[in-house]
């Protein structure tokens, strides 16, 4: 379902007086503000369509927001609990097709949980720009490991945001309360959009949405999708896809699959369970 600005007004200034040059100094620039947006989402982004019920029939049978909101918060702090320490091999894909040059990268690496405020990363194995590896993969990770720390400012919590029902929706044969959510602050790490909790768990199982605040001069777009799969007794990320449309013509497109989970801790007793499909 966050982090530190990393463009500065220098380096914006820099970026606008060398537009026409096409430098690297602008290239990077533009790929802050990419970073910007695959943060948003780093530690809560389809799935085939759900099938809807009746539309009055969904919202009358359903829970008041309040009391699915509750839930909600309270299920993710006893799962957190919960769930002790896991790992997973991330896969990390980008792929930038525009000005001034397509380029594309991968990184995999092993990611170590020891609860909300620890995430630890080891990369495996880095590949193709070294442009994007370094100044979008590698800043992902590091911002991520910074924000765990600070995650109570980020969380999906009524201090955070205001939520409506949408309605209710039957996905793989669950039942799933579709809710829309507005950051209360307009800050950097939040995100505006729907969400979808599970009515069993409530556990949130996916995520469509835009950042609260525009990253970037360079970015004018951007979607965000977040799904969770169920994995033993807890919801883990599964996928996350950003696509973000860029000025002066382009399209980013960031996929993170979540790879197998480990669970080392109070979890351990659950099996492992990948999450690549």
């Amino acid at each position: 379902m966050s982090l530190l600005p990393l463009a500065t007004e220098s380096r914006r200034a820099s970026c606008f007086s060398n537009l026409g040059q096409q430098t690297e100094s602008s290239f990077r620039l533009r790929w802050d503000g990419l970073l910007w947006c695959a943060i948003v989402l780093a530690f809560f982004a389809g799935r085939p369509p759900v099938r809807a019920e009746d539309g009055n029939k969904q919202v009358k049978d359903a829970l008041p927001v309040e009391t699915v909101v509750q839930q909600m918060v309270l299920h993710n702090q006893q799962r957190a609990e919960e769930i002790g320490s896991y790992t997973s091999r991330r896969h990390y894909h980008i792929e930038y097709k525009g000005f001034p040059h397509s380029a594309e990268a991968d990184l995999v690496v092993d990611m170590t949980c020891d609860g909300p405020s620890g995430r630890h990363f080891e990369v495996v194995s880095e590949s193709g720009s070294g442009l994007l590896v370094h100044h979008v993969l590698m800043k992902l990770l590091e911002t991520e490991a910074q924000g765990a720390s600070h995650h109570t400012s980020n969380d999906l919590t009524p201090a955070n945001y205001n939520f409506a029902l949408i309605r209710s929706e039957i996905d793989d044969g669950r039942r799933m309360y579709v809710l829309q959510v507005e950051p209360k602050i307009s800050r950097s790490l939040l995100y505006r959009g729907a969400i979808w909790v599970d009515a069993q768990d409530f556990a949130v199982a996916r995520i469509e949405a835009q950042p609260a605040k525009n990253p970037s001069f360079w970015i004018h777009d951007t979607r965000i999708h977040h799904v969770y799969e169920k994995t033993g007794e807890f919801w883990l990320p599964e996928l996350n896809k950003t696509e973000s449309k860029v000025r002066l013509g382009g399209e980013a497109i960031l996929t993170i699959n979540y790879g197998d989970y480990r669970f080392l801790g109070a979890g351990a007793d659950h099996p492992s369970v990948s999450g690549d499909q």
